[in-house]
């Protein structure tokens, strides 16, 4: 069976040409334009020397080139690999070895890391700047789509083809590329527009998450032009503009990570502007807080809709349903087509509402890591992939993640999830933002403590948080140690860094 991911650009350009795809501030392109200059780019990449089945590096922020470059890669028959905008040399050389990227498009505003780490990897042997001049033996973008043809055969990929390799966050040792097919990505963009998000021609999507990862990739960039959508593009999370952006676009769809929700919701400026186009606001990639979700319920008028995916799962796995009130606490129900269930230790399947790892079954599973076969079987033990996620399911099917398999601590031979810890304190009117790691203790081997972000305007003292901790959990699970800070380090997709945390003991 043929199928390749491009048709969710294609078919918009056939069916609705003069439409407007992408708005990138003062620039709006329609499906036709948008069509053609990923036509451009994939003529013009051949002409270079890319071939169908090359991997093709993509370091570009939230621009129409991303847009333009990703389709231009699938059209060709590459394999797309996205890479994070802030990878330094070693972390971008690393990865374009790893994938066996031939070539490199690659943003101006990160040239310098870019030309050192394609010094150190023969392989990559087209190298690509968008903006900016050319270094030495390196091509513009610009140039290589103005010599591209506006009219391009789209190679006739199969449904299990390799479109996209995703790289994991790499919680230990060096990151690992998921294999996405043509098929992982195309139906979770679709689920996710059709049956979850309902997403329509008249939608216009925020895409302020980064296109560079699954969440941005599917849940907003090929879900909304898998529904013939607009996407306006936000190369970075700034609260303000956020609010301008939906005001002067209308934009009625927003995607985000709980960090993202926590800075509208804290932003003092919100009421001058006018979001009343909105009508969802969808949040994955790391815990929402219930407080948060209530708070931000209260003020924008629009609860918040919480799920759960990994890269390896295209992303999406979970979603609480939009058509009633969500759970709060809960990353939803399993998607259509998707099975999970709660593993034990020895891979056996838990009863309801007790903790075990996530696993999950379906069309979204990854064909593999890529070049990694016992990882691969590792992950995938009996079929089902192994999260990593520990979690527990209601009587309704509604899930709810407790932690890491990892994320725990071991105190005096008693196992303690941080995550339970952190919802107690989270509880706190005082606290915004907790993290909890365990830190070597000579009597019990672990102790527990917890960095704490206050709320504004708030004055809580280590005390007192310890003792309301205290009161509400097991002698053994409150937190012995509190340490106040301005922020937390998180990742890219909002996810607390727990391993700088801990490394700074």
């Amino acid at each position: 069976m043929s199928l390749n991911l491009a048709i969710v650009l294609e078919t918009g350009a056939a069916s609705r040409p003069q439409h407007t795809a992408l708005i990138h501030a003062a620039r709006r392109m329609t499906y036709s334009e948008l069509n053609q200059a990923a036509n451009r780019c994939a003529d013009g990449l051949a002409q270079l020397g890319v071939h169908a089945g090359d991997k093709v590096a993509v370091m570009l922020p939230n621009v129409p080139e991303f847009v333009t470059a990703y389709f231009a890669i699938l059209k060709l028959g590459g394999c797309v690999v996205p890479l994070n905008t802030l990878l330094r040399a070693s972390e971008i050389a690393y990865q374009l070895e790893d994938s066996d990227a031939s070539t490199l498009i690659v943003d101006e505003s990160a040239i310098a890391e870019a030309q050192q780490a394609a010094l150190e990897v023969e392989t990559c042997r087209h190298l690509i700047v968008s903006g900016g001049e050319a270094p030495p033996g390196w091509h513009l973008l610009s140039e290589v789509v103005a010599a591209g043809a506006s009219e391009f055969d789209t190679a006739q990929t199969t449904a299990d083809d390799t479109a996209v390799i995703l790289y994991t966050a790499g919680v230990s040792g060096h990151p690992k590329g998921a294999e996405l097919s043509h098929f992982n990505m195309f139906y979770n963009a679709a689920l996710t527009a059709d049956r979850l998000c309902g997403l329509g021609d008249r939608d216009i999507s925020l895409a302020v998450l980064p296109l560079f990862h699954a969440f941005g990739q599917t849940c907003v960039m090929n879900a909304t032009l898998y529904a013939g959508g607009t996407l306006s593009l936000l190369p970075r999370f700034e609260p303000d503009r956020v609010l301008q952006v939906i005001q002067r676009d209308q934009v009625t769809v927003l995607i985000g990570v709980p960090t993202m929700y926590w800075y509208l919701q804290h932003y003092p400026g919100a009421e001058k502007y006018d979001w009343s186009s909105l009508r969802l606001c969808c949040s994955g990639g790391a815990a929402l807080p219930v407080g948060l979700m209530k708070q931000f319920e209260e003020r924008y008028g629009l609860p918040i809709f919480e799920g759960y995916g990994l890269s390896e799962t295209s992303p999406v796995v979970s979603l609480n349903p939009t058509d009633k009130p969500p759970r709060p606490g809960s990353i939803g129900q399993a998607v259509y087509g998707v099975q999970v269930k709660i593993f034990d230790e020895q891979d056996q399947e838990l009863p309801l509402g007790e903790v075990g790892e996530i696993v999950i079954r379906g069309h979204n599973v990854m064909k593999a890591y890529y070049k990694r076969p016992s990882a691969t079987a590792e992950a995938m033990r009996g079929g089902w992939f192994h999260t990593g996620d520990l979690g527990r399911m209601d009587e309704a099917g509604y899930l709810y993640v407790v932690g890491r398999t990892r994320d725990f601590l071991i105190r005096g031979g008693l196992n303690i999830y941080a995550r339970e810890v952190e919802s107690v304190l989270l509880a706190h009117p005082g606290v915004s933002e907790v993290a909890v790691v365990g830190i070597p203790d000579e009597v019990m081997g672990e102790e527990i403590k917890a960095y704490v972000v206050l709320e504004q305007e708030e004055a809580v003292d280590a005390e007192d948080l310890i003792e309301y901790a205290r009161k509400r959990m097991a002698a053994y699970k409150y937190p012995r140690y509190i340490e106040f800070r301005t922020e937390l380090p998180k990742d890219t997709t909002g996810r607390v860094i727990k391993r700088l945390l801990s490394e700074a003991q």
